[in-house]
C-alpha cells in the first residue's frame, strides 16, 4: 500500500499543503494566495500574512486530504517548513504540524525551506544526477551551491544584499507593474529592448551576488528620465540579471564538472532565465533540470518530497522556527 507524506509551506506568504509519494508523485495540492491581502503595500505585510495563514490552514489540509482520499492512517510523516522565513508564518505552519502529530499519531519533520527548492526539480519524475550544480533564485534567496548527493552541500556563493527576486519586486513597484514583480517584469522585457546600459554587479567576481546596486541604477534612471519606456527599462533590467546568473551558473559549472545543472526557486519560471540556461547546458554538456513551473514558486509538494530524505536520512530536527536558517544545516 503506498504511504505519503502530508507537506506543509507556510514561510512566507502563500499557505500551501500537498500529499506527495516517495517517488515524488503529487497524490494533491492546494495553495492558497495571499496575493489580494498584500497588493496595496506592494509587498508582503509580515503581520498579515500570519493571519491569513491561520484562516486558511487548517480548511486547506482538510481539503487536500480529502482531494487525496486518504486518512491520517496513509501518512508515513507530516513535513513542515521552518525555516528560513518569516516567523510568524512560520509558527502558524509549526505549530498546526505539530498539532496534527499530537492527534493523529503521525510523526513530523521540521524542514529546511531551502532544500525543499532543491528537491522540487524531481517533483513528478526524478530528474538530477549527481554531482549537480545548484542555483536557487527565489524572492528571499540567491545562491549557487555544489551537490555531491542530496545531502552533501558546498555552498559556493549567496547574495550580500537584495536576492534576485526582491529586485525584480521592487523595481516593478518603480514601474508601477504591481505584484508578483517576476511575470509583470518578464512579460514587459519581452515587449522591449535592453537599450539601456545598467550595471552587472559581481558579475566577475566568484560567486557572490549583490543585486542592491542594480536596483539603484534603475531607481536613478527613473528619476532622471520619467519618460523612459517601461518596456526599455524592464527588458534593460532583466538583461542585467541574467548576464550576473549566467556568469555565475557558467562558472560553477566550468569549476565543478557536474552532470546536472539545477535551477529552482520562483525566478526558476523566468523564460528569459530558462533559455539562457538551456544555452549553457548545451555549450557544456550537462543535463539541464528545472522544475515544472508549477513547481517553482513555494509550494507543499517540495516540502513533501524533501520529508522523504529527511525519513530517509534518519534525521529529525526541532520544530523551533528558524527565520534565518541557512542551506547548510538539515
Amino acid at each position: 500500500m503506498t504511504k505519503y507524506v502530508l507537506g506543509i509551506e507556510s514561510s512566507c506568504d502563500d499557505t500551501s499543503v500537498a500529499v506527495v509519494a516517495k517517488d515524488g508523485q503529487v497524490k494533491a495540492i492546494k495553495t492558497v494566495s495571499q496575493y489580494e491581502v498584500h497588493q496595496a503595500f506592494g509587498g508582503v505585510y509580515p503581520e498579515l500574512a500570519s493571519r491569513a495563514h491561520l484562516e486558511a490552514i487548517l480548511p486547506t489540509i482538510e481539503q487536500v486530504m480529502s482531494d487525496a482520499n486518504i486518512t491520517p492512517s496513509d501518512l508515513t510523516a507530516i513535513g513542515v517548513t521552518r525555516g528560513p522565513g518569516l516567523i510568524g508564518s512560520l509558527l502558524i505552519g509549526l505549530s498546526t504540524a505539530e498539532a496534527l502529530s499530537m492527534g493523529w499519531g503521525v510523526p513530523v519533520y521540521g524542514i529546511n525551506h531551502l532544500r525543499g527548492h532543491m528537491r522540487s526539480v524531481d517533483l513528478e519524475e526524478t530528474r538530477t544526477k549527481y554531482p549537480a550544480v545548484v542555483m536557487l533564485v527565489s524572492g528571499g534567496h540567491t545562491l549557487v551551491a555544489e551537490l555531491k548527493d542530496p545531502w552533501s552541500y558546498r555552498l559556493l556563493g549567496t547574495t550580500r544584499d537584495d536576492s534576485v527576486g526582491e529586485s525584480y519586486d521592487k523595481v516593478a513597484r518603480m514601474l508601477g507593474l504591481g505584484m508578483p514583480g517576476g511575470p509583470a517584469i518578464d512579460a514587459a522585457a519581452k515587449r522591449g529592448t535592453p537599450v539601456l546600459r545598467l550595471p552587472r554587479p559581481m558579475k566577475n567576481d566568484g560567486y557572490e551576488f549583490s543585486f542592491s546596486g542594480l536596483k539603484s541604477s534603475v531607481a536613478r534612471h527613473i528619476e532622471k528620465h520619467p519618460e523612459v519606456s517601461l518596456d526599455d527599462m524592464s527588458a534593460s533590467f532583466v538583461a542585467a540579471c541574467m548576464d550576473v546568473l549566467m556568469a555565475k551558473a557558467e562558472r560553477a559549472v566550468i569549476e565543478c564538472q557536474p552532470k546536472s545543472l539545477i535551477i529552482v526557486g520562483g525566478v526558476a519560471a523566468s523564460p528569459q532565465l530558462r533559455d539562457g540556461m538551456e544555452n549553457l547546458a548545451q555549450d557544456h554538456g550537462v543535463s539541464l533540470c528545472l522544475p515544472p513551473i508549477k513547481w517553482a514558486t513555494d509550494n507543499g509538494a517540495m516540502i513533501g518530497l524533501a520529508t522523504w530524505d529527511y525519513i530517509e536520512k534518519g534525521i529529525k530536527p526541532d520544530l523551533i522556527p528558524k527565520p534565518n536558517l541557512n542551506l547548510e544545516t538539515p
